[in-house]
């Protein structure tokens, strides 16, 4: 992960509500220079028999056997095992991988089970259907490694046409100015883990964000609890809301409470569900969500010319940057 270069120096008086959002930019990497770790086990298993017979071969030959024409057996050897360094090298990369991802799917499993405990406990009875099933661990069939740009992740398009080499950006944006005040780049292929880390990049010099609208990506009981610990009233949406509501969504009267007992991500739905909760989650569709689409459709920006975490998280912060830029010359101007 990439935290951001020296923040971006923006014109704001104080800074009260903000809105977070990411999306997927392609990286300088094409999946074609990627492999699973399926076909990874399967080319290492070829080319290590391909050595073997390749040392049966030269030993024939010292005893007399002629070789095919032209061939030289330490030339070959010495190719096949330099493909081999690089394989066990991904590796090594995806072992790891798949360690960290093991260790925070496990943790998030024993949060579910406790939850689903205390749960039974207050009911007094099993709850219905099968227990999650704890996380495997160690690498799946389908993990990529990139050989072009080993940081970069296959992710699914934005667009939703497919999958592809990319990187995760975030964008911190302010409400009333429009303007960027803090970004991140990332690796994650969903956006859960990126909250925290993306609200760290905003900083102090601009003063506390009052309240953060993020969309249902975002949505964690770690996400709330660390939003109100860092002083920050948040807006989660706990699912997605469906188009052509009616009038009747927005203007009604204010549902009831939720229950003393009710879960964080139960209080969160019926905070969306008020009127104040409702019009503050609103406003990311004139915030955040454009501001991606400017940098996208305006500036042209759809694909990184750098490779690795540091090398693109300083290039975003430079898009960021431009967008200001732009941004401030319609503030001023209009």
């Amino acid at each position: 992960m990439y935290a951001n270069c020296p923040y971006l120096f923006v014109p704001i008086a104080k800074l009260k509500s903000i809105s977070l959002d990411g999306s997927k930019v392609h990286a300088d990497a094409s999946k074609s220079k990627a492999v699973s770790y399926k076909r990874l086990l399967a080319i290492e298993a070829y080319l290590q028999a391909e050595v073997k017979e390749l040392f049966a071969m030269a030993e024939a030959a010292n005893g007399g056997q002629q070789l095919p024409a032209g061939m030289n057996i330490s030339d070959e050897v010495e190719r096949r095992e330099q493909r081999l360094e690089r394989l066990a090298e991904a590796r090594k990369v995806l072992e790891m991988r798949a360690q960290v991802r093991y260790e925070a799917e496990l943790a998030e499993h024993e949060a579910k089970m406790q939850a689903r405990q205390e749960k039974e406990a207050k009911m007094g009875k099993k709850l219905p259907g099968k227990k999650p099933k704890p996380p495997p661990p160690g690498p799946r069939d389908k993990d990529q490694y990139n050989f072009t740009d080993p940081e970069s992740r296959i992710m699914k398009n934005s667009n939703s046409s497919g999958f592809d080499q990319h990187y995760n950006v975030q964008v911190v944006v302010e409400h009333d100015s429009r303007l960027i005040v803090g970004d991140w780049l990332c690796d994650h292929t969903n956006d859960m883990q990126a909250a925290l880390p993306t609200i760290d990049t905003v900083p102090q010099e601009l003063g506390q964000p009052d309240a953060a609208s993020l969309d249902a990506g975002y949505l964690s009981e770690d996400n709330i609890n660390g939003l109100l610990a860092r002083g920050i009233d948040p807006y989660i949406a706990t699912g997605r809301s469906p188009h052509n509501q009616g009038w009747r969504t927005y203007f009604l009267d204010n549902p009831d409470p939720p229950a003393d007992d009710a879960t964080v991500i139960e209080k969160m739905a019926y905070k969306l569900r008020t009127k104040i909760g409702n019009a503050i989650y609103r406003l990311r569709k004139s915030t955040v969500e454009p501001v991606i689409g400017i940098i996208k459709e305006a500036l042209g920006f759809r694909q990184f010319s750098l490779r690795g975490l540091s090398a693109a998280g300083g290039e975003w912060t430079l898009v960021c940057l431009a967008y200001n830029l732009k941004r401030m010359h319609t503030l001023r101007y209009g």
